[in-house]
């Protein structure tokens, strides 16, 4: 909450009556965000920071592992094996958006995207701020001037707050 990023998203929010003080919006973010939630079978077994940011495997395969930073370090340390990108964004700058594949350690990710050369804070307030306005939905956005879609999921087996899902994932659609 100390970046501007998260200041900005707050600002944001609070103006649009979505939360009545900070506290409040510290606190959603902390369940939204690291609440459990199961994957299978087990109880409480995941976060959506953990889906997110760092990566899961799941039936023998990647799932979520949409974070940059997390990708150089996995791949400098010799646990990623980059194959491929099916799509580069349009933007000249960063940050830009990869559709990649890779495996993970034994593990395959078919396909993957990610913001490549932004702040962790920028994913965070993006993902939070598509999953408060559109949870389980496509949320249409613009960045530098071209469109982007990122995709947000909830998840059944665990809930927060007034029957609120947790968020399960985030991942850009498209920005064409």
């Amino acid at each position: 909450m100390k970046t501007a990023v998260m200041k900005e998203l707050y600002s944001f929010l609070h103006h649009q009556n979505r939360y009545g003080s900070e506290q409040e919006f510290v606190d959603d973010l902390k369940n939204m965000w690291f609440g459990l939630y199961s994957r299978g079978n087990e109880e409480g077994d995941s976060s959506g920071f953990e889906h997110v940011f760092s990566g899961e495997v799941k039936k023998g395969k990647v799932t979520g592992f949409h974070n940059w930073i997390r990708f150089y370090l996995e791949e400098k340390e010799g646990l990623v094996d980059y194959y491929s990108h099916i799509y580069d964004g349009p933007w000249d700058s960063y940050p830009d958006v990869l559709a990649m594949q890779f495996n993970w350690d034994g593990y395959y990710k078919e396909v993957g995207s990610a913001f490549i050369g932004s702040s962790p804070e920028f994913e965070f307030a993006l993902y939070s701020l598509c999953f408060i306005a559109r949870p389980g939905k496509v949320c249409q956005l613009s960045l530098g001037g071209y469109p982007l879609a990122v995709r947000t999921y909830t998840w059944d087996k665990s809930t927060y707050g007034n029957g609120k899902k947790y968020i399960a994932t985030a991942y850009i659609v498209s920005s064409t």
